[in-house]
């Protein structure tokens, strides 16, 4: 039972830590004019309001990395985990919870790009983690 809650704990907080860089990423490409350079309207406030359910999110879905696939590849595994995050995002809460449109095209053309991309910070970072406290 042990091994298994820190298994739990190491994915969650490798969740969390992913998060936190695809947040940062995310808040750097808005403030920058970056994502808007590309047509996308996403720059957000860097706020403790903002970022806390994003870790918890992240967090939840760090719980992918107790699936044992692609454990010897940090980039295969991190990009692969990052499409649930990444089809959620795109054909729920765009469409149906912050009413952008499917895909979040109302954001712009290259939303699901941006949100791909993003995601895959997530996962990569966090796959690292998980590597690394391992």
């Amino acid at each position: 039972m042990g091994r298994f809650l820190r298994s739990i704990s190491l994915v969650f907080a490798a969740g969390c830590v992913g998060a936190v860089f695809n947040s940062l990423a995310v808040w750097l490409f808005g403030r920058f004019g970056i994502s808007a350079a590309l047509g996308v309207n996403i720059a957000p406030a860097l706020s403790p309001g903002w970022l806390y359910p994003r870790a918890v999110w992240g967090g939840l879905w760090g719980l992918l990395f107790l699936l044992p696939v692609l454990q010897g590849s940090v980039l295969g595994r991190g990009l692969l985990f990052s499409l649930g995050p990444s089809l959620v995002q795109l054909l729920v809460v765009f469409p149906y919870q912050a009413h952008k449109g499917v895909l979040g095209l109302a954001l712009g053309t290259l939303t699901p790009v941006l949100v791909l991309a993003f995601n895959a910070v997530w996962g990569v970072f966090a796959a690292l983690w998980v590597r690394l406290a391992k």
